[in-house]
């Protein structure tokens, strides 16, 4: 019985009257609010932003500024824009962002998070090509605590011989 195939067992299942049940799709039903917006937390360092998107022109503002102005750097525009372009929903929700914590680079981090999970409450059909490109997961990495004896995390003093 060693070499037993898929189909082997599949039949022996059916005599035995086992029936083999289809894995359950889990229904997600979407998360809209009143005003018809859909609201998310990112994460990412210190960093918390909270984001809320509804259906519009495709404009991004965080803390009452538009993106391009808050965040200065063309890298950290693109970061924010990352789950938007996967979605290939580029032009199709106005998005406002508030974040506080951290500095630039973790905030534009934390808009990204928050911007995937609201497109999956707002759309729960997207979560599978968010989920692909690694927007859904937190991002845990943050700084290392400074220990007793030591300079900064893990840097000793200067050893000196005499």
């Amino acid at each position: 019985m060693s070499n037993t195939s898929l189909e082997d067992l599949k039949t022996v299942a059916a005599e035995a009257g086992i029936v083999a049940r289809p894995e359950e799709e889990i229904v997600r039903e979407p998360k809209i609010d009143k005003q018809g917006r859909s609201y998310a937390t990112g994460k990412r360092k210190t960093a918390v932003a909270r984001v809320w998107i509804k259906p519009g022109a495709g404009r991004i503002t965080v803390n009452g500024k538009e993106h391009a102005d808050y965040f200065g750097r063309p890298v950290l525009q693109m970061i924010i824009k990352q789950p938007l372009v996967a979605a290939e929903r580029n032009d199709q929700f106005d998005i406002v962002c508030t974040v506080s914590g951290s500095g630039p680079s973790g905030q534009a981090g934390a808009v990204r998070h928050g911007i995937a999970r609201a497109l999956t409450y707002y759309e729960p059909g997207l979560r599978a090509v968010l989920k692909k490109g690694g927007f859904l997961t937190r991002d845990s990495r943050a700084v290392e605590r400074k220990k007793y004896g030591r300079k900064k995390a893990r840097r000793s003093f200067q050893f000196s011989k005499r």
